[in-house]
């Protein structure tokens, strides 16, 4: 099993995104293009990025600099609760307001708002579920 947000994990993570329509899918739809980060809060830098163009994620793998759209930190333990238990979209909002994830680079406000962006979000965690981590 690989380690959450690592390079590994990641690309499994593509993997479960590009196979899902409900992610993958309604992005299209939309045009939507992100780089994506992922990473723990005591940390300098994300650890994992994922690089979404046309709503198919077209690179995973481990944060070399990328110039990023959306970083999101948590503690370890908040990404375990979370793979066992994905966030709903009112869970994901208390979760932000308590500041157990973090926006370090994205506006989650205006994402939330948006049904056709916020809909996928919350579905992609559901997908983390799947390939578990460690």
């Amino acid at each position: 099993m690989a380690k959450i947000c690592s390079g590994e994990w990641m690309n499994e993570l593509k993997e479960a995104w590009n196979a899902d329509p409900e992610v993958s899918g309604a992005l299209a739809e939309i045009n939507f293009n992100s780089v994506i980060a992922c990473g723990f809060k005591e940390d300098d830098k994300p650890r994992g990025v994922f690089i979404v163009e046309n709503g198919i994620c077209t690179r995973a793998g481990d944060y070399n600099g990328e110039e990023l759209s959306w970083d999101m930190r948590a503690t370890k333990e908040n990404w375990e609760k979370w793979i066992k238990k994905p966030l709903t979209m009112t869970t994901m909002g208390m979760a932000v307001t308590m500041g157990k994830l973090k926006f370090e680079t994205g506006d989650f406000g205006a994402m939330i708002k948006n049904p056709k962006m916020a809909i996928p979000f919350v579905k992609s965690f559901g997908l983390m579920s799947k390939i578990g981590g460690e």
